[in-house]
């Protein structure tokens, strides 16, 4: 894992500031206030050569002048002594350094290449430069320069702005928020986002992770971390910069489709994070998540004293995308017993402007109790007639007794007081019901929930695999672009192109190539004479878009209009483009599909993420229209789907009025195919089908682009270079034989696995999950499984190994690296009733050659000291075995890689 020394940093036991200083509104100044008001429990000094103490602290002229080695350094000192500051806490053996300081630079020579060299040659972990700090409250710790520390909770704040971790924790100290952790990470010169998304991933008293992103580093690293987190807790994110735009032009439509917001969005979603609009939609998505767990479904149900405010918030919910519930039978018949006969009988249920706390209890404990809804806001507008304090007490006290009764599985509660005074919020909030100004922001809360379950279900579903019929001629698709390469083309030719996107089963309509008119009056003379008509267009590769120069003539009937259509498109095209390179007219049959639906598929290259997919409605206006949707490949049949389901055209495809619906699955499956060709040819930096017809017949490609190029490595580690989700890693598929003449076959774990892993498990005794989990495990849910067979294969890799024979399985083999991708930690776990027949061996060679080719330089492993095979095993191959210096029952073993 990236979390390396991360509790040092976080959780320290000591602390020393480097550059603290008496002067009033100093940073060094402030800082050691916050340190102190905090009451940091552990030891703590400050170094100052100028000064004989500081704030009541004594200080020392140097680090090693301390009577203590700190695990954490504060530093803002001036950036010209930092790095003999992080040589000199190298030596001391300090875990790491927190640098508030700004202005080390970047790039070879720099301040900044210095610190971060040596911190790497001593294993020191750096935040920062330029942070406003770290503030830990389940530590104490409050190492920032922020005007606040906040409460202790259960949220975490990972900020590339200072400033806006400053204010969320001010806006948080209002609302009675508190955090497990906020860290202002700054430059990012050593721990990233990524690193802390992995450490409060694993942090027991963080349940959900807040993000405010303004442009990410390490693309695969970042997806790796956050898929990982959000299928565990939620993890929200702003991202500024939405209107940004692209600094050049777009060769193709794909690549102006594919702008960097949406790139990021596509990112988000993929990954598992909820993304949201603006801080105030983060506030309202903290407030939500930091108190109730996510509704079963969509259906809410609204309990309000006033029509107009009920209604409002059930146009809102359906606006969302959410459901209004609909009162059950049986509670209909309760709720007649107890309200007037003016109640509005419907949803949203008015219980009449003149209820009273007792009434608001009778209607809410029927609406909790039944099954026609996943959730209830409660809403009130204050009246002369009841105390709106009393109704709020009320609810609480309901609320509070419902969840104590149902814990784990309550029914989210959410509530507005309509110009409710600061008092009633504090009651609401303190029995941790999250509540908001208005039904609209409620409503909107109440969707984060649903759709934070909806990317949590996604990320944990078991999709099918590609059909088998698929097979692409890779090797022919390799010789097309491989040629373009060798002399020196960026664009492939209408031909090439034909015979690429055959070699990936992606039907392409017939073209000609034609150098003159008279060439081109010959190819269109056959296609005339099989019936059809002509289409001519003019071939350039200077041309990027055919219709700007009036480069395209559709439906031409005789030989004569073909000659005088050629004419004129040759001559506009050197009209308005003279310095264009013009190879002559493409010539093709018309396609006559009066109810084919145009769309646009390709494939654009991001600077941040690689290659990215993009779908949408197609044609000459297709950036008018701008109906799209990006994805990150790889892609299934599911991703697919549901890349189409997010554009407005896919509402097309489902047939209307005398239109047929579209051959099924016919467009997702050419984005497979797609996703495809991109992993096998990274190559190829743009491609753009346009327009790609599709019908009941299937689909069928009508004019394409491609430019090819060399391609720049992106991302650490194996893999294709383009993508920031690595595929599923074919390559390492194969057959062992051990034993007897025991034949297995091994290959990297799919998430359709699940099933078969569960069957395994039943196969292992309880001694031996004992000795794998460290614990006497009994049941493996859905999701527990669901996260050991969804990997990205960025740093996580599983082998399952099953019996040739029978095809059972029959061994699992994990390795996780951590975020510099030195170094993994290993599992293994075998069916008890196979054991001794040379498997565990066989999987433990796989995982060390498997790591080795990842350039890995160290695996290692945590085993029980009474595992004494294990211990046998890993000594044979060459592991060193030590005892934990923490925990007895443990063995460390490792096992150096480098030659």
């Amino acid at each position: 894992m990236s979390i390396y020394r991360l509790s040092n940093l976080l959780a320290p036991r000591s602390v020393a500031l480097i550059g603290g200083s008496p002067r009033s509104g100093s940073v060094g100044q402030v800082v050691v206030k916050n340190i102190r008001d905090a009451q940091f429990k552990g030891s703590f000094g400050v170094v100052n050569p100028h000064h004989r103490e500081i704030a009541g602290v004594a200080t020392v002229g140097r680090l090693a002048e301390l009577p203590f080695v700190p695990e954490l350094v504060v530093i803002t000192a001036p950036v010209t002594f930092i790095p003999d500051i992080i040589e000199e806490a190298g030596r001391l053996g300090v875990a790491g350094a927190l640098m508030i300081s700004a202005g080390l630079g970047d790039g070879e020579g720099s301040l900044a290449h210095t610190v971060e060299a040596t911190a790497r040659r001593y294993g020191l972990r750096l935040i920062g430069p330029q942070s406003i700090g770290v503030m830990m409250p389940n530590a104490s710790l409050n190492a920032s320069f922020a005007a606040h520390m906040p409460q202790s909770g259960n949220l975490a704040l990972i900020s590339q702005s200072g400033a806006i971790a400053a204010g969320m924790v001010g806006w948080a100290a209002q609302r009675s928020v508190g955090f497990s952790g906020v860290v202002s990470i700054g430059d990012q010169l050593d721990v990233d986002i990524a690193d802390l998304i992995d450490y409060f991933a694993l942090d027991a008293k963080t349940r959900a992770i807040l993000l405010y992103v303004e442009a990410i580093k390490d693309a695969r690293k970042f997806m790796s971390a956050a898929r990982a987190a959000a299928r565990t807790k939620p993890v929200i994110v702003v991202k500024s910069g939405r209107m940004a735009q692209d600094a050049a032009a777009a060769a193709t439509h794909t690549s102006a489709l594919a702008n960097i917001d949406a790139v990021y969005d596509a990112a988000f979603r993929r990954a598992g994070v909820l993304r949201v609009s603006d801080l105030r939609e983060l506030f309202d998505c903290a407030e939500t998540l930091g108190r109730i767990g996510a509704p079963a479904g969509k259906r809410l149900a609204v309990l309000t004293n006033g029509d107009g405010i009920g209604v409002l918030a059930v146009d809102r919910l359906i606006e969302l995308g959410g459901s209004p519930a609909t009162v059950s039978p049986a509670a209909h018949a309760q709720l007649d017993g107890v309200l007037p006969r003016s109640w509005s009988g419907i949803g949203p249920v008015n219980i009449v402007g003149d209820a009273d706390a007792a009434r608001y209890v009778a209607a809410l404990e029927i609406l909790l109790a039944d099954p026609g809804n996943d959730a209830i806001l409660v809403m009130n507008v204050a009246t002369a007639i009841a105390s709106a304090e009393d109704i709020a007490g009320a609810v609480t006290q309901v609320v509070k007794a419902y969840n104590e009764t149902h814990r784990g599985f309550a029914k989210p509660v959410l509530a507005v007081w309509v110009g409710a005074d600061p008092g009633i919020r504090a009651l609401l909030s303190a029995a941790g019901i999250p509540n908001y100004p208005t039904g609209g922001d409620a409503v909107r809360g109440f969707m984060h929930l649903v759709q934070h379950r909806e990317l949590v279900e996604a990320l944990a579903q078991v999709p099918p695999a590609l059909p088998e019929s698929f097979v692409a001629d890779v090797d022919a698709a390799r010789a097309i672009v491989a040629t373009a390469l060798g002399e020196g083309r960026r664009w492939l030719d209408p031909d090439e192109i034909r015979r690429l996107l055959q070699a990936y089963q992606i039907p392409m309509i017939e073209t000609f190539v034609a150098a003159d008119i008279d060439e081109a009056v010959r190819h269109a003379s056959a296609i005339l004479a099989g019936g059809a008509t002509v289409v001519l267009k003019i071939f350039s590769r200077d041309i990027v878009h055919k219709s700007d120069v009036g480069g395209v003539v559709l439906n031409l009937t005789s030989v004569e209009a073909v000659r005088q259509a050629a004419a004129e498109i040759l001559a506009r095209a050197r009209n308005l483009h003279p310095q264009a390179r013009i190879s002559g007219v493409l010539v093709q049959p018309m396609m006559v599909r009066p109810k084919a639906r145009e769309l646009i598929l390709g494939l654009a290259d991001d600077p941040v993420f690689g290659t990215v997919v993009v779908f949408g409605r197609g044609g000459t206006a297709v950036e008018i229209i701008n109906d799209k949707a990006v994805a990150l490949p790889p892609l299934d049949l599911p991703l697919a789907r549901d890349l189409v389901d997010r554009t407005r055209v896919s509402r097309l495809l489902a047939g209307y009025r005398d239109v047929p619906p579209v051959q099924t699955d016919a467009v997702p499956l050419a984005l497979v195919r797609l996703a495809q060709m991109a992993a096998d040819l990274p190559e190829i930096r743009e491609l753009d089908i346009n327009p790609l017809l599709v019908d009941q017949h299937g689909v069928l490609a009508l004019d394409a682009r491609v430019a090819v190029g060399a391609v720049p490595r992106k991302f650490s580690g194996k893999g294709p270079a383009n993508f920031a989700v690595r595929p599923w890693p074919s390559q390492w598929q194969r057959h062992l034989d051990l034993k007897d003449g025991w034949r297995i076959f091994v290959r990297p774990i799919r998430p359709e696995d699940e099933p078969g892993i569960h069957a395994f498990l039943a196969h292992v005794s309880d001694a031996d999950r004992r000795l794998r989990f460290f614990a006497p495990m009994k049941h493996f849910t859905h999701a527990f499984i669901a996260r050991l067979t969804q990997l990205d294969y960025a740093r996580a890799m599983a082998f399952v190994a099953f019996d040739a024979a029978t095809g059972e399985m029959v061994g699992v083999v994990r390795l996780h690296s951590d975020s510099l991708y030195q170094s993994g930690e290993y599992a293994v776990l075998l069916r008890s009733d196979l054991k001794g027949r040379g498997l565990g061996w066989a999987l433990m060679q796989l995982i060390i050659e498997y790591a080795r080719s990842e350039g890995l330089k160290r695996i290692s492993g945590d085993v029980l000291h009474d595992n004494t095979t294990m211990l046998a095993m890993c000594r044979q191959l060459g592991f060193e075995v030590k005892s934990d210096r923490e925990d007895a029952a443990l063995c460390n073993v490792s096992l150096r890689l480098e030659d």
